[in-house]
Formats: C-alpha cells, sequence, structure tokens
C-alpha cells in the first residue's frame, strides 16, 4: 500500500503566531490613517494611547463629536456641494456655499424648522428636476425639435395615421389574427432607427424573435401592439415622449424620435 507523503510543515507557538498574526495586519494602516482618517503621523504616539484605551470618558466622547462635525464639514465642503453643483450644472456652481453649509447645520440641530423636512424633500426634487430638465434640453433639445419636425412631416405622407397619442403608423402587411391585450406575451421580430436612418437594434439580424409582455415595453409600443393582428408587419414611428424621453438607452439618444418595423408573431400563451 502506498501512503500520501506527510507534508512537513514548520510551526510556531500559538502565542508567537498570535503576536505575528496582530503584527501583519498593521500593514498598510499607517496609509490608512493618513490618507482616509486625516490623522498626522507626527501624532502617532497619541494614536497609540487612544488605540490602549478601552473605554470613552466623557471629556473623550465631546471630542469625538467635535472632530466628528470637523470631517463632516469637511465632507460637506469638498465633496457633498461640489457633487451637488455637478447634478445642477456640469460648468457652473450655483449653490450659495454658506447658505448650503447654514442649512446643513440648522437640519442637523432641527434648528429654524418652519417647514417640514418633508416639505423641504419635495421642494429640492422639483427644483432638481427643473434643473436636469433645462440641462437635458441645452444639451440634447436639437434631437427634440428634429424628431418634432420629422413628425409633422411624417404625417402628411401616404398611408400614415396618427393616433391621439401622437403615435404614428403604417400597415406594411395587414394581419388577420387575434389583437393582443396589454398583459398578453407577445413573440416580435422587429428592427428600430433613429430618423436619420441610424439601425440601433435588430432582432432579424440576430434571427431571433423576441418574446416580452406587451405593457412592459416603451409607451409608443404597448399602444401600437394592442392595436395589431397577430400577422401584421407595421411601420411604427414613435415621439420621443412615447420612447424613452431624456434617457439615454445604449446606442439611442436622450429625446430621440423613433422608427421601427415591426412584425408580431403570435400572442404567447
Amino acid at each position: 500500500e502506498i501512503k500520501a507523503p506527510v507534508e512537513v510543515v514548520d510551526t510556531v507557538s500559538v502565542d508567537t503566531f498570535s503576536y505575528l498574526f496582530g503584527k501583519a495586519n498593521t500593514n498598510g494602516l499607517t496609509n490608512y490613517l493618513t490618507q482616509r482618517m486625516g490623522v498626522d503621523v507626527a501624532y502617532l504616539e497619541d494614536f497609540v494611547k487612544g488605540f490602549q484605551q478601552t473605554e470613552l470618558t466623557e471629556a473623550d466622547k465631546k471630542e469625538k463629536a467635535r472632530l466628528a462635525g470637523i470631517e463632516i464639514r469637511s465632507q460637506v465642503e469638498n465633496q457633498v456641494i461640489a457633487q451637488a453643483n455637478k447634478q445642477i450644472n456640469d460648468s457652473v456652481d450655483i449653490l450659495n456655499k454658506a447658505l448650503f453649509v447654514k442649512g446643513f447645520q440648522d437640519g442637523i440641530t432641527q434648528s429654524n424648522m418652519t417647514i417640514s423636512m418633508d416639505s423641504i424633500q419635495t421642494v429640492v426634487k422639483k427644483q432638481m428636476d427643473y434643473y436636469h430638465k433645462v440641462n437635458m434640453e441645452k444639451k440634447y433639445g436639437a434631437n427634440r425639435i428634429a424628431g418634432e419636425e420629422f413628425l409633422k412631416k411624417n404625417a402628411k405622407a401616404d398611408s400614415v395615421q396618427t393616433t391621439a397619442s401622437g403615435l404614428q403608423y403604417k400597415i406594411l402587411t395587414k394581419g388577420t389574427g387575434e389583437i393582443p391585450q396589454a398583459t398578453d406575451k407577445v413573440k416580435v421580430h422587429y428592427e428600430g432607427h433613429l430618423i436619420d436612418g441610424t439601425e440601433f437594434d435588430s432582432s432579424y439580424k440576430r434571427d431571433k424573435p423576441t418574446t416580452f409582455p406587451a405593457n412592459q415595453v416603451i409607451k409608443g409600443w404597448t399602444e401600437a401592439l394592442t392595436m395589431m393582428p397577430v400577422g401584421s408587419k407595421w411601420m411604427l414611428y414613435i415621439p420621443q415622449e412615447l420612447a424613452y424621453g431624456d434617457r439615454e438607452q445604449n446606442k439611442i439618444p436622450p429625446f430621440s424620435t423613433l422608427i421601427f418595423t415591426v412584425e408580431l408573431l403570435e400572442i404567447v400563451k
């Protein structure tokens, strides 16, 4: 019988191992203290005194609170305000720094609370939404205008029909099957283009139809699918507000009017 060789390992006592393992865990600690906690290495001896102290005195607790205030103030001034300004406008600082800091402080102490925190959050959200719309319009408003002009002209084209929502469609092949409900799962072949002709997706090129619930796609698709008999093939012209609006979706820029060829193959039971 062949026995597996016994591995010989040099070991130390548990006490020695415990000490060395503890020492090994200090690797990188100095960088952490200086870079993440802002500790000056000139006062490392004071850090060790704190490390040796197992309980906080009342004076320690008071000092810890004060130091936390200094740290948070630094974060507010150097990170929070900068990030907020970038959200509002990525090229110009909008916020009044002194008033932001005053509001932050009053929020902590619950001072000058003339309106509720819920109301404050509502005002802030509405204002942020406004700034977002302004920024998106400035960056991508040309897409919206181009789409509106395209749809206005396209509405006059032969065989193009326009619904009350603004969706436009043209019937390429009349189907004779059942018309899906919004909650039905459907199988379709499709390809999608921007109004400049750029193709951004095609199930035909993948040679694989796509299956999904009719109400879990963009609004323009849901509306069209719930009007199409199975076997239909339609051309859809979808306004940006019935598509992705101001969201960027893969190769689709914000505010894009979309053109789809959609073939409804079946309702998946």
